[in-house]
């Protein structure tokens, strides 16, 4: 595993360094001309010279992005055609996460307002789940591969192997209650990380991500507007995320009214970014220098003013949002560092000539700089719910231990003021951007129907390298589904309850009453005694068969009315020659383990006990329900379908769990 651990870092590393590779060629194709530094050459032109390029090549993008979307429909109607037959390794799987990375690169290299962070988490999560397919079908193992997989793809995105190994443990590990993962998880965790990272840098050369200033505290006393700036990030991301769901909704209204093919909602949403980028075009994608040029802020000519910021922040939002919502491929990793370092430059700038105004010739405030780098990791913790990986992922960047006290500071706060809103919101709303909702199966990226395409990889989602659709894959992610569900939602309170004086006829005719194949048999305390089931009854004679004779069938009856259900009671099983309690199960127990209780004794009701007291009463439990074998079935099912429900209620899961 650990070698596997090693090849998954090497493979996730040369698939990054490819897909930036080809976002870099299309950007320079469709581009050719302009300068590296990209929006500030654009804004300084006249706009009557660039405003054609500006409108059309985001379009451009859009409408291919879209038509690939109906490629992807395609392949997945063949898939589903093959399904039947499918045997061993699924090599068709491959292609759609191709096909994405190739609407990713297209939508990033055309200049539309995403991110490349996300989609290179997918292809670690791809390499991963491609791992995964070729070996023992293990929930656990798969668990290690998927979160090996998402560090060595952020840790090659970034340059950055300590901020994947936290990204990991923080969006797989947690979140899937991993405790029973495999002791090496976190080496290979760590050594895919690295490797990936190396391999990106021997690639793509180790030039960083953006260049980061000199970070600077001036005095303890800045730290309270450290920690407004971080309540300020988390008002930004929550208008932010809430912006995703309004354009997801929107777009997917105006395709069902009008019945709009899949290209159009992708190239209407390249040509509203191009209208943004034609006032503003520091939205378009341009790497990272965008943000280069905002934390040099004040430090060259052509370098933004403050109020211009101020206006570019907004406009990145609407701009991402509208790209997010209307289908095309990327993350919000990029943008919300974007959008930070320009909230925390203005919030810095303003802060100092407040300041300053009142105080004059204080220099006790830093430069806008610092707190746009405090800016970025506060946004980027509050949209994609990864306070540990921003902390890290800055830290790592910086190398500077004294931005730690106000970064913890400002993006503690700034988790603190979406998880507030999620509270007070509606439960529909808090089902949607619930991290915890977008971890519930490992899915591989590949299957995708039409509601798929559209799929808003916020938070839980594109961050968290786990799909929400679990309904539509097999075995395996069922058996994983009823890992998380319990006793308790699927057992039932209405069963029959007797104590052991009752007569066979009486039990048999209460069970024939209530429709019930089975009686819990309880003393006069409410304790649990045993269980009788119709096949004990038939089995000790008390119950005639189908093929017994008349003569037969009267003495069962004389036996029902004179002998007690205490006869034929289930106390308990032998197990190696010796005299084993009765198999229960306790509310909290999941699913999965009443599961296999249930099918290693070859039972199909287990009694549903209380927790604790057991000592103080010998052992014996009182009776809270009754578990059937065909509930969990029947549960499972109905979970499967609320799951279908919710999505195709909630395109924009978050969890935006989540988003890059």
């Amino acid at each position: 595993m650990l070698l596997v651990g090693c090849l998954l870092g090497l493979a996730t590393g040369i698939c990054v360094a490819a897909f930036n590779l080809g976002v870099h060629v299309i950007h320079e194709w469709a581009w050719a001309g302009t300068p590296t530094e990209g929006a500030a050459w654009l804004r300084l032109q006249r706009l009557s010279d660039t405003w054609h390029r500006i409108l059309l090549i985001p379009v451009t993008g859009g409408v291919v992005v879209g038509m690939m979307h109906g490629l992807l429909e395609i392949f997945e109607q063949i898939k589903q055609s093959l399904s039947s037959q499918r045997e061993g390794i699924d090599f068709m799987a491959a292609i759609f996460p191709t096909i994405k990375a190739i609407q990713a690169a297209i939508t990033l290299g055309t200049g539309c307002s995403l991110g490349p962070e996300g989609p290179s988490v997918d292809i670690g999560k791809s390499c991963a789940n491609g791992c995964a397919e070729m070996m023992e079908n293990n929930r656990e193992r798969r668990i290690a591969l998927v979160a090996a997989g998402s560090a060595a793809g952020i840790a090659s995105g970034f340059n950055a192997a300590v901020a994947g190994c936290f990204f990991a443990i923080e969006t797989v590990l947690r979140p899937l209650r991993a405790e029973n993962s495999p002791p090496f998880t976190t080496a290979m965790i760590i050594l895919a990380s690295v490797i990936s990272s190396t391999v990106s840098n021997v690639l793509l050369g180790e030039k960083a991500a953006f260049i980061v200033p000199t970070y600077e505290l001036k005095s303890a006393a800045e730290l309270p507007l450290y920690l407004i700036l971080g309540m300020l990030c988390g008002v930004v991301s929550v208008a932010f995320r809430q912006l995703v769901v309004w354009f997801t909704k929107a777009f997917d209204l105006i395709r069902k009214k009008f019945g709009l093919p899949a290209v159009v909602c992708p190239a209407l949403g390249g040509l509203g970014a191009g209208l943004i980028a034609l006032r503003y075009p520091g939205i378009l994608y341009w790497g990272f220098t965008n943000v280069d040029e905002i934390l040099h802020t004040g430090k060259s000519a052509s370098a933004p003013g403050i109020w211009l910021l101020a206006q570019l922040a907004a406009a990145k939002v609407v701009a991402t949002a509208l790209c997010k919502g209307s289908g095309l491929v990327g993350g919000l990793y990029a943008p919300s560092l974007m959008i930070g370092a320009a909230v925390g430059a203005v919030f810095g700038g303003s802060a100092a000539e407040l300041i300053n105004s009142a105080i004059p010739g204080n220099t006790a405030v830093a430069h806008p700089q610092a707190y746009a780098l405090v800016g970025m990791a506060a946004t980027l913790a509050s949209v994609c719910s990864v306070p540990l990986t921003s902390v890290l992922l800055l830290f790592e960047l910086t190398k500077d231990y004294r931005i730690l006290l106000p970064l913890m500071g400002a993006v503690g706060l700034a988790i603190w003021v979406p998880s507030v809103v999620n509270q007070s919101g509606s439960k529909d709303t808090f089902e949607a951007t619930s991290p915890r909702h977008g971890y519930s199966s490992l899915l591989p990226p590949t299957d995708r129907n039409e509601t798929d395409w559209r799929r808003q990889d916020g938070d839980d989602v594109e961050l968290a390298i786990l799909d929400v659709d679990p309904y539509h894959y097999g075995s395996n992610n069922e058996e994983m589904l009823l890992d998380d569900l319990k006793v308790s939602q699927a057992m039932t309170k209405h069963y029959v309850k007797v104590t052991p004086t009752f007569t066979i006829e009486e039990t048999t005719r209460l069970m024939q009453e209530k429709q019930q194949n089975c009686v819990v048999v309880v003393d006069n305390e409410d304790f649990l005694e045993g269980i009788v089931t119709l096949g004990d009854l038939r089995r000790k004679g008390f119950v005639p068969s189908e093929n017994s004779d008349s003569t037969q069938a009267n003495s069962s009856t004389l036996d029902a009315n004179s002998s007690l259900v205490s006869s034929c009671l289930t106390r308990g099983f032998q197990f190696h020659g010796n005299e084993r309690g009765l198999v229960t199960c306790f509310p909290d127990t999941d699913l999965s383990t009443a599961k296999v209780l249930m099918e290693v004794k070859g039972i199909k009701q287990l009694p549903v006990v209380k927790r604790g007291a057991g000592r103080r009463n010998d052992g014996r439990r009182k009776v809270l329900g009754l578990l059937h074998y065909d509930s969990i079935g029947w549960c499972l099912r109905e979970e499967l379908e609320r799951w279908k429900a919710l999505y195709q209620r909630e395109n924009f899961q978050q969890s935006t769990v989540n988003g890059h």
